[in-house]
């Protein structure tokens, strides 16, 4: 971690997959410190995995600098350092010509990628880091929350 970087945790969870889904991000900048989350009805893991970057994302300024990435999803990962540019020259297809998977959040993740220099950590999940472990817990509130909203 930097003073000069944006420092983001980020986690996701889905109670069945799919089946409804929330998302939890910890964010910290030059001494401050901020949460988020959020949820959805019906989604899968990996949707949530991404909107908690996507939303991080969202929250910051143009031009902040660096901004550090910490996440348990390989998924989101690897396809933000690594499949991401294939797709766009493929047209969003895979290797095996097969439609992307949840291509609206990856458009949308990568104009948000492009506006600030990005570095990411991968953090093994549920392994006690705390920043991880908080993003978890967020994310599951966030899923009993719109649970219990539809209880009433």
């Amino acid at each position: 971690m930097s003073d000069d970087a944006v420092d983001i945790s980020t986690d996701g969870a889905c109670s069945g997959n799919p089946g409804p889904g929330g998302w939890g991000v910890v964010m910290r900048w030059k001494g401050s410190e901020k949460e988020l989350s959020g949820s959805e009805d019906n989604t899968t893991n990996n949707r949530m995995e991404m909107m908690a970057v996507i939303k991080a994302l969202e929250s910051l300024k143009r031009g902040v600098g660096l901004v550090n990435i910490h996440t348990d999803s390989k998924y989101v990962m690897d396809g933000a350092e690594k499949w991401l540019a294939g797709w766009k020259r493929n047209g969003w297809k895979t290797g095996a010509k097969k439609p992307v998977k949840n291509q609206d959040l990856w458009q949308h993740l990568d104009k948000l990628l492009q506006a600030h220099t990005i570095k990411w950590f991968w953090v093994k999940g549920h392994s006690g880091d705390p920043d991880n472990e908080r993003c978890d817990e967020l994310a599951r509130l966030a899923v009993q929350q719109l649970k219990d909203s539809q209880v009433m």
